[in-house]
């Protein structure tokens, strides 16, 4: 009886501690994960901060460098547009690598393609001219003279064609009323080659195998564009568009 009496003294005054109490050491090792589990998080924040900027500016640079995705003639959409309206001309060949020859930065439409023909028959006979200007056959001065005179008139009603189709933004380069000036301007270019033909026939003139050339070539690219803008309403329709 004594001894359970003295215990009792001995554990008079002292509280058990309680699961939520801690000493100064077990709130010091607390706070100091806490803190560490902070400057984790801020870590993983602050890395996952700097990728994202990594990778924004890394695309923005791609973009930048990528190529022009702009319809060229190279692409298989382009190359088509041109077969589609070289099918309506004589010589669809000729037709289809003289101007997938060029360079485009816009999608072919057949106005745009019907253009490039004009520049490409506009460039044939300025280098056919140029030929008959240097040839010095004394007995068809008279006639070289007359032919230079008509292709120098052909290549203004050319650059009248490509004039007409000269318009602002937003607006057709064609008309109704524009295509019969130019199937008129195109086809008293060809009579001009004629003409110039007949007279150098009439005159003996025997023409050099290069010239002859040139001359049929040159031909072929004005019958070319002929035949395209004479079936334009058509090729535009094939196209989902439409003539003013």
């Amino acid at each position: 009886m004594a001894m359970e009496s003295s215990n009792f003294f001995k554990g008079y005054g002292k509280v058990n501690p309680l699961p939520g109490d801690q000493s100064p050491y077990q709130q010091k090792s607390t706070a100091s994960k806490r803190l560490i589990l902070i400057i984790s998080v801020s870590s993983i924040l602050f890395l996952t901060l700097i990728v994202a900027l990594a990778l924004a500016v890394l695309t923005r640079d791609q973009s930048n460098t990528e190529p022009d995705e702009s319809p060229s003639l190279a692409s298989s959409n382009s190359a088509e547009s041109i077969k589609t309206v070289c099918d309506v001309t004589q010589n669809p060949s000729s037709c289809f690598t003289s101007i997938s020859s060029l360079n485009i930065s816009t999608k072919p439409d057949p106005e745009v393609i019907f253009k490039l023909s004009l520049n490409v028959s506009i460039t044939e006979l300025k280098h056919l001219s140029s030929l008959f200007t240097s040839l010095h056959d004394v007995n068809s001065q008279a006639a070289m003279r007359d032919c230079v005179s008509q292709f120098d008139d052909s290549l203004g009603k050319l650059n009248d064609s490509l004039l007409a189709m000269e318009v602002g933004p937003g607006e057709k380069m064609l008309t109704l009323e524009k295509v019969k000036d130019i199937q008129t301007w195109i086809s008293a270019a060809m009579t001009d080659q004629d003409t110039c033909i007949d007279g150098l026939e009439e005159m003996g003139s025997v023409l050099p195998d290069e010239i002859k050339a040139k001359m049929e070539r040159s031909k072929d690219f004005l019958s070319i564009s002929l035949a395209i803008i004479s079936k334009m309403e058509a090729l535009l329709e094939k196209f989902d568009l439409k003539m003013h």
